[in-house]
């Protein structure tokens, strides 16, 4: 138990902390926690050593600041000489030919969570044991870093007791947007414990990862477990990454993951399900204008956020926007999707709802993700229907491309359409921006009854 206060924050309202200690409260204006529970500013105190705080279930109070430690973003990092989870016959068949100073780093086959330096030196490869302890790397206890990047440079300047200098990486090939540090997530406060983590029933199945729902502290959660370390994790935990720099009440809430032999991505759990369904099973008779206009404006909002902070969603369909309790829409599934199988008959890939020129040159922006929201636009107003419906998939996109666009739906708002049409232009740099459609939404939102 932490018996110094610590020195003043700089916490703001809407940071989040986790507990590092339980806290039982001192007076009935504190707010009671315990180990690993997620709270969030309220506001800063004259003492800044307290915080007024929030918990998941909604009880404020008062905390202590050398209790809890706040929840930081975990970047992707350029390392291309980070190979994962290989084994160790194969990180010295990647190595060959054995120049000296030739290096990589894989996961630890023997301690889960720390990793092997490989290093060629005189025709043999020397692997160092990288061990993680309190939020720090070593290999000799003597000098500690505070990730593998800085490891690297420290080595790279000088070899400091390893066999020789690392001086040329062997890269990893296929993997273009960067990669994850598990201790990243552990130092940022985003690991929780397993056992903390209660799963019921299974609700998703996907190629990575099937998803369940469960309890985390008491708080209803989605949990999507990876089925295949080897295959997917980088994929998976490239996800989780993203998900640790969003704060918009349309994006579904990454809560924490669970790392060890099986990884688990914890989000905060939408009761309704996926869009596409909800459309379908309640159809025209429930479903209102006032509830189309409120799911296109709540989705155009979550992708007008991710397009401020240049993040591409890859895969917006309503498939992957998720219905709350309350009927707000939230955007899931965002950020770095990627698909091996390029070529049009793929059945993996989302054709009907991604821009030409992603599918013809795997040109994914902004604009991409805007003729992607308007085929979603589209469904809302369809009550659900697939897109193209009389079109066989391979032909989606000379008939785009010849000037085809679908008709406006049956009762679908002109200014709705409009909106459509614009966000299918040919040119992307036509289309419109999500800030600017969200203007209109939002006029058209306050109109609609």
């Amino acid at each position: 138990m932490p018996m110094d206060l610590v020195s003043t924050q700089s916490w703001k309202a809407g940071d989040e902390v986790v507990g590092q200690y339980d806290f039982s409260g001192r007076s009935p204006y504190d707010l009671p926690f315990q180990r690993g529970d997620i709270l969030v500013i309220v506001k800063p105190t004259s003492d800044p050593n307290w915080f007024r705080a929030k918990s998941g279930s909604g009880n404020e109070g008062m905390i202590p600041a050398n209790y809890v430690k706040q929840r930081k973003q975990v970047t992707l990092h350029a390392m291309p000489w980070y190979h994962g989870k290989i084994s160790r016959i194969d990180a010295e068949q990647l190595l060959y030919p054995r120049e000296d100073g030739l290096f990589l780093i894989r996961d630890s086959n023997n301690y889960v969570g720390d990793y092997t330096l490989c290093v060629s030196f005189e025709g043999k490869v020397e692997n160092y044991h990288i061990k993680y302890s309190d939020n720090r790397l070593s290999i000799d206890d003597e000098v500690f870093f505070r990730n593998l990047d800085e490891l690297v440079q420290h080595y790279t300047l000088d070899e400091d007791g390893l066999c020789t200098k690392l001086i040329q990486p062997v890269t990893k090939k296929g993997d273009n947007f960067g990669t994850v540090s598990i201790q990243d997530f552990r130092s940022g406060g985003w690991v929780i414990n397993k056992s903390d983590l209660q799963l019921s029933d299974l609700i998703g199945k996907g190629d990575f990862g099937d998803v369940y729902k469960g309890t985390y502290k008491g708080q209803a959660v989605a949990a999507k477990q990876l089925k295949d370390r080897d295959r997917g994790g980088q994929s998976f935990l490239q996800e989780a990454s993203v998900m640790t720099s969003l704060r918009h009440d349309n994006l579904v809430k990454l809560i924490g993951v669970v790392l060890g032999e099986t990884i688990f991505l914890v989000t905060e759990f939408v009761g309704k399900g996926n869009l596409v369904e909800f459309l379908r099973s309640r159809g025209r008779n429930v479903i209102t204008k006032k509830d189309q206009i409120h799911f296109a404006t709540d989705t155009c909002a979550a992708m007008d956020y991710l397009e401020s902070k240049n993040l591409v969603h890859r895969d917006l369909a309503a498939r992957n926007v998720l219905v709350h309790d309350d009927g707000t829409a939230k955007v899931s599934d965002f950020g770095l999707a990627k698909f091996g199988d390029f070529s049009l008959s793929s059945q993996k890939f989302p054709i009907k709802w991604t821009a030409p020129e992603a599918l013809r040159y795997n040109n994914f922006t902004n604009k991409s993700d805007m003729w992607s929201f308007g085929i979603l636009l589209w469904e809302i107003y369809s009550f659900g229907r697939v897109p193209y419906p009389r079109i066989p998939l391979a032909d989606v996109v000379m008939h785009l491309e010849k000037g085809y666009r679908m008709e406006a739906p049956e009762g679908c708002p002109q200014e709705i359409y409009a909106i459509m049409k614009h966000a299918w232009e040919i040119r992307p740099e036509d289309r419109p921006t999500f800030n600017q459609v969200l203007k209109k939404l939002n006029n058209l939102r306050s109109i609609t009854v």
